[in-house]
């Protein structure tokens, strides 16, 4: 299948990789199908992807695990809200987080406190705002990501 993008062009895309949220995602209720792209072309899985509608060519929205700049990242939600995507394991379980890369980079942030939750094998998805408190809609990472490095660098 042919996915027409704003930024990455026309990309064939395996029907398998289309995930629905059947309620959209927040400010975008109408859209319902994305798919997540990987700008890269080494085949090694990136820190930031992107959550590509592909009803609406210009919406990709940069994602990445929380994991990677939050390891005890543990949002607190109603299992209610996770019931439409079916059964789930760890394995299957996905979460992402929205961030926001400014022309100043060491302000980059990640949306914590509204995830996108995947079921990777049923291929549905939804947004959520998790009941935690000290979890930010701004969570400032730039600091981490320079630790990081340097620890990477240092082995």
């Amino acid at each position: 299948m042919l996915v027409k993008t704003k930024h990455f062009g026309e990309v064939d895309l395996d029907e398998n990789k289309i995930i629905i949220f059947e309620n959209g995602i927040l400010g975008f209720e109408d859209l319902k199908k994305y798919t997540i792209l990987y700008d890269n072309e080494d085949g090694k899985k990136p820190g930031i992807s992107w959550l590509q509608s592909l009803e609406e060519p210009s919406l990709a929205i940069p994602v990445m695990s929380p994991f990677i700049i939050k390891e005890d990242y543990n949002p607190e939600v109603e299992d209610e809200l996770l019931k439409p995507l079916g059964e789930m394991t760890e394995e299957d379980l996905v979460v992402l987080v929205s961030v926001t890369v400014p022309t100043d980079i060491t302000k980059i942030s990640a949306n914590l406190k509204a995830p996108f939750i995947i079921n990777a094998e049923t291929k549905k998805g939804t947004q959520i705002i998790v009941e935690n408190q000290d979890y930010e809609v701004k969570y400032y990472f730039y600091d981490i990501l320079q630790t990081l490095k340097e620890a990477k660098e240092g082995e």
